[in-house]
């Protein structure tokens, strides 16, 4: 296990109550899912890297921790809100992984992986419950976000500050499991079977989640509820 490559992160529950209600209305089934045009070809590159893991190959482990392991921080650290912890959960997410990985049977690692980091993120969530200052400070850091285009401007970036700045403080305000299902719906892409078998709960609940967190964003970011995708 020494060899493992580490996951070089910076360090710097419920079950719903009620399922949701015939008439209530659900999110669309659009946004990021509909932008992975490359999800066959990833799966497919990653089920090769799995198969040659098992087979005893090191190197193949080591380079799906380097492919995802940025993508677990910036999703655990946005549902734990500590970096620290969120480092110390992807961590763990990975140990488990390397232990376990004769047992992947699926068609997206990707998706095996995130449901392994999002318990380690719950138990992080029961047993520490750290509490930061400054929820979600990686937003608000540059070395989280994509590269600035030569057309933007300092009004563009402090606009894009603002929203983040406002979603981020937004979402600490919503419960962890609503906070999950919706960073995994509108952020990841995911759509609602696979974010029911990632948190082991029912397809009932996961829309319960996204629509009650949703609703309460709406309260929460009143005028700019344009945040949020249709």
């Amino acid at each position: 296990m020494e060899e493992i490559v580490r996951a070089s992160v910076a360090t710097d529950s419920e079950e719903a109550d009620q399922t949701p209600e015939q008439q209530q209305p659900e999110p669309e089934q659009t946004g990021p899912a509909a932008r992975r045009p490359d999800a066959e070809l990833h799966n497919a590159r990653d089920r090769a890297l799995v198969e040659r893991a098992v087979a005893g190959e090191l190197d193949a482990f080591n380079e799906l921790v380097m492919l995802y392991q940025d993508y677990l921080f910036s999703l655990v650290v946005r549902v734990v809100r500590d970096r620290d912890s969120a480092a110390d959960a992807v961590q763990e997410a990975f140990i488990s992984c390397y232990r376990n990985i004769h047992r992947f049977r699926g068609d997206s690692f990707r998706s095996w992986l995130t449901r392994i980091a999002l318990n380690a993120a719950t138990d992080i969530l029961r047993y520490r419950k750290r509490r930061p200052a400054d929820p979600y400070p990686e937003w608000e850091d540059d070395a989280w976000q994509p590269p600035a285009g030569e057309e933007a401007s300092p009004e563009r970036e402090a606009m894009r500050r603002n929203t983040a700045s406002q979603l981020s403080k937004a979402l600490s305000q919503i419960t962890p499991d609503q906070r999950a299902a919706i960073l995994l719906f509108d952020v990841e892409g995911y759509d609602y079977q696979e974010i029911a078998d990632m948190t082991r709960v029912s397809l009932g609940t996961v829309k319960s989640r996204i629509h009650r967190g949703r609703l309460a964003l709406r309260d929460l970011l009143g005028g700019d509820v344009e945040l949020l995708r249709d």
